[in-house]
């Protein structure tokens, strides 16, 4: 709230609003059907879809509020379900940040989106989080003989089906819409730049870190 508290007085935003009372002035409360779509236990749906989903986004932040929501994605069906309010998401090799896993053993509280490519429709699950190292849970969620060394257990609170919305005014399964990237820097050169703006001052060149970077993936997806 503070950085909210700042923009304000800057005069950044010029008409915030504050309480629960002036939303809803605005925006008009949601209907029977979509406050009674959310379930607290994942049901043969739920299950169907976390089978299919490759990708989905992880929403976390620390017991001050910090927020972060990272991705994960794998082969469909790599989230784990192990019973209707359980499931176990792998963790794969990263930077080493831990932003997600750190946040998770301050805040247990944690926000899942799958995804699946061509379907408008995605699956949200929110629920309480706790990192673990069961051994059943590793070795089912080895890949190229690569065993995760940790894993993110969930326990199921909420469940629902998000709307198609976001998708089809985002047009993001139709590849004829999506943006050029003609004159985009490569993202070697935005790191180096954004470490830089840090006064770290890399040495490394553009071409030197996008062999690095392109190295990396190639040899520590798993």
């Amino acid at each position: 709230m503070l950085g909210c508290r700042n923009f304000y007085t800057q005069g950044m935003f010029k008409k915030p609003i504050t309480s629960r009372e002036a939303l809803r002035s605005v925006i008009r409360e949601p209907s029977e059907l979509v406050i009674a779509k959310e379930i607290n236990f994942l049901d043969e749906h739920c299950k169907s879809l976390i089978a299919l989903s490759p990708f989905i986004l992880i929403a976390t932040s620390n017991k001050k509020g910090r927020c972060d929501v990272s991705p994960k994605g794998d082969p469909p069906g790599f989230v784990q379900v192990l019973s209707d309010k359980h499931l176990a998401i792998p963790d794969r090799p990263g930077n080493a940040r831990l932003d997600s896993v750190e946040n998770i053993l301050e805040n247990p509280h944690i926000g899942l989106l799958f995804v699946i490519p061509g379907t408008r429709e995605t699956l949200r699950i929110n629920g309480k989080a706790t990192i673990i190292q069961d051994d059943e849970v590793l070795d089912k969620g080895m890949v190229d003989g690569k065993r995760p060394t940790l894993a993110i257990g969930v326990e199921v609170q909420e469940a629902f089906i998000h709307c198609a919305k976001a998708f089809i005014r985002s047009n993001l399964w139709k590849s004829e819409t999506w943006p050029s990237l003609e004159g985009l820097p490569s993202f070697a050169k935005m790191l180096i730049d954004h470490v830089n703006a840090e006064n770290i001052k890399t040495e490394m060149t553009e071409k030197e870190l996008d062999v690095l970077l392109e190295e990396d993936y190639k040899k520590e997806l798993y």
